[in-house]
């Protein structure tokens, strides 16, 4: 179990990557518009937003290395996309250039999101699978707080601090190849390429004691059964798709990207100095990790919809306080209490339920494209929302945008009150069952 242990601990730092990736461009934010002297619509949608539409295209794509080139190699590649991207970023003289490199990384984070989870879900025994996935999205949050930490040390260091702040993912980035060339490869890939002995030998680890060359066989056999002329898109899984579109969407739609990327300009809008503002964003990291813990720990629990109950109501009482506070004025601390209670709640909510439900409600043969339907979905719109916030900002105001992201929750706890099941305790083969619509 240790060997198993190590070699998800090493892959889930893709998620690390991904998180800090993710969040380290908020401490750059305005240092970038403000030495390129760009429009706040140009900043937003080509410096912020890029590394977003490439982690579109990484998620979109991501499938075809991690099946022709294996899960192991796609990580690597995945390390490289990270670590020429924080150098290549931190050394950037003109918005274009920054843009280009940031979607290197961008492709990174989606590949990652499809590479990591695949090779940890099939190296994994079945009664750990699920603790040993989940440390890919513990990875995200502790990447995400990581990175708020850096920005707050670096923000004085040298005269264009931004750079070390982007500059610095090189380091994990490069300790994370050094970690991945010392996985296996996933022996359901090996069997995919008809290198059976190599995929015994891994499995003897995994399983000690099992009959491995049955055991490859059993994989063998399963893999070259084909169905044909099933999609996602067929009338029968339209209740499934439409779940899977609809979480993704309210996601995305509570804000909770846009306010990670612009944290700190958040805090300052709201009255806080510079240095005020990074250090409450390490305060929004700490919540978020602590509360990612608790979600996990209660998911199988309480279950999927009551979570996300929780979450929902969380989400609208924050949302409005934010907007409130915008728009009376009410300065001081009050902001940042109020975004911790958001973070809060999107953390023990749809933080901890999105990619486990997106998971649970497809048809096993159907699952993988499932789960590219519902994360695409996500990611799109990852991308359009933040490269809209500094240009919407400008315009209407934070309190108005707050109040917007508020009300999208009220639909979402609709949505959940009426209209998405509870999967937990169920089998796989039930939820298939009840969710898809025989004609």
């Amino acid at each position: 179990m240790n060997k198993i242990l190590i070699w998800s601990i090493s892959a889930a730092l893709a998620g690390f990557l991904f998180g800090f990736d993710t969040v380290v461009i908020s401490g750059a934010d305005k240092q970038l518009q403000a030495l390129w002297q760009t429009s706040d619509a140009y900043h937003g949608s080509i410096v912020m937003a890029m590394a977003l539409w490439g982690t579109v295209v990484g998620a979109i794509f991501g499938g075809i290395p991690t099946n022709k080139f294996g899960r192991k190699n796609t990580l690597l590649i995945i390390g490289v996309l990270y670590f020429v991207s924080a150098i290549g970023s931190a050394f950037a003289n003109d918005p274009i250039t920054f843009a280009v490199f940031r979607f290197l990384g961008g492709l990174g984070v989606g590949a990652s999101t499809i590479a990591a989870p695949a090779f940890v879900s099939e190296i994994a025994p079945a009664n750990q699978r699920g603790k040993l996935v989940s440390l890919y999205q513990f990875n995200i949050v502790l990447g995400i707080l990581i990175a708020f930490l850096s920005n707050y040390l670096l923000r004085n260091t040298g005269a264009e601090p931004w750079r070390w702040m982007v500059g610095v993912e090189a380091i994990p980035a490069f300790l994370y190849i050094v970690f991945v060339f010392f996985i296996p490869r996933s022996p359901r890939w090996l069997v995919s390429k008809g290198r059976l002995a190599e995929a015994e030998k891994v499995l003897a680890i995994i399983n000690p004691g099992i009959d491995t060359k049955a055991k490859v066989q059993e994989i063998k056999a399963l893999d070259e059964q084909e169905i044909l002329g099933e999609s996602i898109f067929m009338k029968k899984y339209r209740f499934p798709l439409m779940l899977a579109f609809l979480i993704a969407f309210f996601n995305q739609l509570s804000g909770i990207n846009a306010f990670l990327y612009y944290a700190p300009r958040i805090f300052e809008s709201a009255g806080l100095g510079e240095s005020t503002a990074l250090l409450s964003s390490i305060g929004i990291g700490v919540v978020n990790l602590l509360f990612t813990l608790l979600g996990v720990f209660l998911i199988d629990k309480l279950g999927r919809k009551q979570l996300l109950l929780y979450g929902s109501i969380g989400y609208i009482i924050s949302l409005s306080l934010v907007a409130a506070a915008f728009f009376f004025n009410w300065g001081g601390m009050s902001v940042p209490i109020f975004l911790f209670l958001f973070i809060a709640s999107h953390a023990i909510g749809q933080g901890a339920v999105i990619w486990v439900f997106i998971s649970e409600i497809f048809p096993n043969r159907l699952r993988a494209s499932g789960q590219a339907f519902g994360s695409s979905t996500h990611w799109v719109l990852a991308a359009i929302i933040p490269s809209t916030i500094p240009y919407l900002f400008t315009t209407i105001g934070p309190g108005y945008v707050f109040a917007f992201f508020a009300f999208m929750m009220v639909l979402q706890l609709i949505f959940v009150i009426f209209m998405m099941p509870e999967t937990k305790g169920k089998s796989l083969e039930e939820l298939s069952a009840e969710l898809s619509i025989i004609k």
